[in-house]
């Protein structure tokens, strides 16, 4: 693929770790810009939960690559289709969550989805993506290049309130070991992108992490292009 073709997209990075509102502040960014939104974490999550369904142990390194390759895909505004069910709902459950590290630190599941998201940006002409290594690896000529994060035990408490069926100490823990395997992974860490801009959330409104956002892409902004 030529990345002289991805240079000229216009792509907003947003990359941080698990709890840091990745997800909502990406989704409404892209509805205020009129883009279209990817949620690459969700791709992962979709490999994690094919294995799971075809029985595969998700640390079989070579047979999970195949499944990554073979599987039908589709991550949109409807939810995540994996061939051909719908497992929006599933890809966020326990078993899932307890497997995506794993698999997300495959180089070959790494290399098969990155091909498939810069697909996804030449179908569509750009787009608000977000996840762990779009701006220092997917996309490093991102318009924008943003690193979102959060402090520890706000990021503990946005995931707790999301998953009512845990504690806040379950959760932090979780959260822990995500950002451990995340950092600590060979292939593709979870690093601020070089250019980007940090934007600690800790304490600020949906809105307002939006609304500084859309400022960046609007005017000058440190990273990017």
């Amino acid at each position: 693929m030529d990345m002289e073709q991805l240079a000229d997209l216009r792509v907003i990075a947003i990359d941080g770790p698990a709890g840091s509102g990745k997800s909502t502040v990406a989704r409404l960014l892209a509805e205020r810009l009129g883009l279209r939104y990817l949620d690459t974490g969700a791709m992962y999550r979709a490999v994690a939960f094919a294995a799971i369904q075809r029985g595969v142990d998700p640390v079989d390194a070579a047979e999970v690559a195949r499944i990554a390759t073979d599987m039908d895909l589709r991550v949109d505004d409807a939810g995540v289709v994996v061939d051909g069910t719908d497992a929006t709902v599933e890809i966020r459950g326990p078993e899932v969550t307890r497997a995506v590290s794993v698999v997300a630190a495959n180089p070959d599941v790494r290399s098969e989805l990155r091909t498939r998201q810069r697909v996804w940006a030449l179908e569509h002409g750009g787009g608000v993506i977000e996840g762990r290594d779009i701006g220092s690896v997917v996309f490093p000529d991102a318009v924008l290049k943003v690193y979102l994060t959060a402090s520890e035990e706000e990021r503990a408490r946005r995931r707790a309130k999301e998953m009512t069926d845990l504690a806040y100490d379950d959760v932090a823990a979780d959260i822990a070991r995500r950002d451990a395997a995340d950092s600590g992974r060979a292939h593709s860490p979870l690093v601020e992108a070089s250019g980007a801009d940090v934007v600690d959330t800790t304490g600020l409104g949906v809105d307002d992490v939006v609304d500084l956002l859309v400022s960046m892409v609007d005017g000058p902004a440190e990273g990017g292009r």
